[in-house]
């Protein structure tokens, strides 16, 4: 019997087929190996809990979000239909693997992301990072802002939660609801070229907002999305995004989304944004700013729903920016 193959001749696999990368893309093992195959985009997992302060499970996200979605091989195939444009045949993107996350130790499992983002900048990639817990984004965006010169980096990050925590426990420095504010401490990232979308909840209480106002950071709680509509809301967030940084890190905590479409996270917030809402703003973002970097973080397949809703979210979010960069990189090709 011969083996299927699709309309050029490519023998196809069914998704349950064979090893798991994200899109069935290649994979490289080494910075070696990453350098050779000249990525445009590099995946790499973080598969990190220890910031978590309640639900735990991220560490599985980062393979649970790989193996997500229907898509077998050839990955060239892949194909979004609102863009027009084939993804994975515009741009060259690599399966880096994951971090070497130690389970006993979050500095050491930071260092491990720190290296691998940077490996990946240093091969001309964009690193995308599926976490994780959302405390990965300390190393990951460091690592960034180290490469292109602190300062000149500003993130745009849709959370229920602004993750400007002081200390975790009371005395711990690192964990999930303190990233952004030790990128600002230490330089890396200005408070000014901070905008966060879809704050909600009881956490962090009013103080925190005080010390976030004085770094001049710039939010837009559900509240103003409720009152002003959501598309108004994100035009002047990627206004403001665009206003100060040279580039652009997209940090995306899953449960910016209403629990509704994202249950499997370890802080769910009730009242949140649609997955349709997300798709379209990471869309927007990535097809209008220098993205340069982003990540993905909180999923817990532990707590998720029927289908695994959660991870094909994640994916989606993923699929969307490479999508989204595809497509610029077409039209900048057409002028």
């Amino acid at each position: 019997m011969k083996p299927m193959t699709d309309l050029h001749g490519t023998e196809y696999q069914p998704p349950f087929v064979g090893p798991t990368t994200f899109l069935r893309t290649p994979y490289a093992r080494t910075a070696a190996e990453l350098a050779g195959l000249s990525p445009d985009v590099a995946i790499i997992g973080a598969p990190v809990d220890m910031g978590t302060v309640n639900r735990p499970g991220a560490r599985l996200a980062p393979r649970a979000i790989r193996q997500a979605g229907y898509f077998g091989t050839p990955h060239t195939d892949v194909y979004h239909m609102g863009l027009g444009v084939y993804p994975t045949r515009v741009l060259n993107i690599v399966d880096f693997g994951d971090a070497n996350c130690p389970p006993h130790s979050l500095e050491m499992a930071h260092q491990a992301i720190w290296t691998k983002v940077t490996q990946a900048l240093q091969a001309g990639a964009v690193p995308v990072v599926l976490g994780g817990d959302h405390s990965i984004t300390q190393p990951s965006a460091t690592a960034v802002a180290q490469h292109l010169g602190f300062g000149r980096v500003g993130i745009v990050h849709f959370d229920a939660h602004p993750d400007t925590g002081a200390l975790s426990y009371g005395e711990v420095l690192l964990g999930h609801g303190t990233p952004m504010r030790r990128l600002i401490e230490s330089g890396a990232v200005p408070g000014r070229n901070f905008v966060q979308v879809g704050l909600r909840g009881y956490w962090p209480p009013g103080d925190i907002f005080e010390w976030m106002k004085a770094q001049q950071m710039r939010w837009h709680p559900m509240a103003e999305i409720e009152t002003r509509g959501f598309d108004a809301v994100l035009e002047e967030a990627i206004s403001e995004a665009k206003d100060g940084p040279d580039y652009i890190y997209l940090s995306v905590d899953i449960d910016v989304l209403d629990p509704a479409y994202a249950p499997g996270t370890g802080t769910p917030e009730p009242g949140g944004i649609t997955s349709a809402e997300l798709l379209r703003a990471v869309r927007r973002i990535a097809s209008t700013v220098k993205l340069v970097a982003m990540d993905v973080v909180e999923v817990s397949p532990p707590f998720d729903g029927p289908g695994a809703i959660t991870s094909e979210a994640a994916h989606r979010v993923v699929l969307e920016a490479i999508s989204a960069l595809a497509w610029s990189k077409e039209q900048a090709q057409n002028v």
